[in-house]
């Protein structure tokens, strides 16, 4: 149970020192990141909603707004799909790409400060082979 409780104890930490720092720089929250992120990888083909939120951590709900808020800010783009009429897919906008990459010195930053600056290269590997097994 200690372990359990370091380990959220942790993530809330780091993810509260990423969202301070990404705030303190005029950036977009750490979820806007992690989309971006998926539909970047996804390239032309763009993801549908459903698929971000297999992606993510993210509710069905909140990938509905997330996505608006995206589009409004120019970020993504929502064209509906071939095979579905009631279906959207998404995809991320030049601006997408740029607003993503401006982000991440920042989001890599933090949790290099937040991690690799406490575990030496040993101590990272042994945790990121415990955090596979889990």
């Amino acid at each position: 149970m200690t372990a359990w409780v370091r380990l959220l104890r942790s993530q809330q930490r780091i993810f509260k020192t990423v969202e301070g720092r990404l705030k303190q720089a005029g950036l977009p929250p750490l979820v806007w990141y992690d989309v971006l992120l998926e539909l970047e990888r996804s390239g032309d083909a763009g993801l549908r909603q459903r698929d971000i939120q297999r992606h993510t951590l993210l509710e069905r709900y909140n990938v509905s707004r997330l996505v608006d808020r995206l589009e409004g800010a120019g970020l993504a783009t929502r064209r509906p799909a071939a095979d579905d009429g009631r279906g959207a897919v998404v995809t991320i906008s030049p601006a997408g790409v740029a607003m993503r990459q401006a982000m991440w010195p920042v989001y890599e930053g933090a949790v290099a400060d937040e991690v690799s600056a406490k575990l030496n290269d040993a101590e990272l590997k042994i945790l990121s082979g415990l955090l596979e097994r889990l």
